[in-house]
């Protein structure tokens, strides 16, 4: 089945069997690995890229539900060298450990200030709630979302 994608602002075209996840197509068929596999079940956040600008989890969906839409990914969010101000608050407040989790949140962080430039502490732990992050950084995380932020 060929799927037409934006995904980080190129027009993509990609030919996968039906049913085919949009994790698999972002990983496999376009070499975007940033984006992780968690759980596979849309409940860990390590896959989460933005779908018309909104937060979604790659490996529940599909290249059908995506087909003409624009997507996102964590390699699509810097400008050259320059990353993106919520990529460089996560450095600055060592908002990362491992790594594992590290894109999905991004992600929804992005999101998040997209839609409240000044997100109260509760607001950001609402818009992160979702994602796991085994090494536990997520007071540093909070700190990174309100650096972004200001």
């Amino acid at each position: 089945m060929m799927i037409h994608v934006t995904v980080n602002g190129q027009q993509r075209t990609v030919d996968v069997p039906d049913r085919t996840s949009l994790l698999s197509i972002l990983r496999d068929d376009l070499g975007l690995t940033g984006t992780r596999f968690g759980c596979g079940q849309g409940e860990c956040g390590a896959c989460v890229v933005l779908v018309d600008d909104q937060p979604a989890p790659a490996c529940v969906l599909t290249g059908e539900e995506v087909a003409g839409r624009s997507i996102t990914t964590i390699e699509g969010l810097a400008s050259g060298d320059t990353l993106h101000p919520v990529q460089q608050a996560f450095l600055e407040e060592d908002a990362l450990q491992c790594g594992y989790c590290t894109s999905g949140m991004v992600m929804a962080a992005v999101a998040l200030l997209r839609r409240i430039r000044q997100p109260t502490d509760d607001q950001i732990r609402e818009a992160l709630a979702p994602h796991l992050c085994r090494c536990g950084v997520y007071g540093r995380v909070v700190r990174a979302v309100r650096r972004a932020a200001g």
